[in-house]
């Protein structure tokens, strides 16, 4: 899974590189894909490069869910995200049911053949 997170940029330096604060941090990033972004607008944060810029109240609506998530694990909730893609269970044992549209893996076929009778 990749994260990214608005952050605020709060200086611009030479050769596209910038410097971002995310509560009370800042931290050096390349702006090369955003080169229009100036102090003060909130840019999309991915391993230390700016991928997009966002709207200011969407990125304080964002910090704010960040921060009630980071609020409720400090104090001991179990925090889990309302919706998304189910968890993946344990894989199935070498001799457990896989069903029947889940084969151990390559069938047994003859030279040339594509595994079609």
């Amino acid at each position: 899974m990749c994260l990214a997170i608005p952050a605020r940029l709060v200086e611009k330096r030479d050769h596209d590189q910038a410097v971002v604060e995310l509560g009370g941090i800042r931290k050096p990033i390349s702006i090369a894909l955003v080169p229009e972004a100036e102090v003060g607008d909130y840019v999309i944060v991915h391993v230390g490069h700016a991928i997009g810029m966002i709207d200011p109240a969407e990125a304080e609506k964002t910090l704010a869910l960040f921060a009630e998530l980071q609020a409720a694990q400090a104090g001991g909730a179990d925090v889990r995200p309302s919706a998304g893609p189910p968890q993946a269970g344990s894989a199935p044992g070498p001799d457990e049911d896989r069903g029947p549209s889940q084969s151990r893996g390559s069938e047994p076929h003859e030279v040339g053949s594509v595994g079609v009778l």
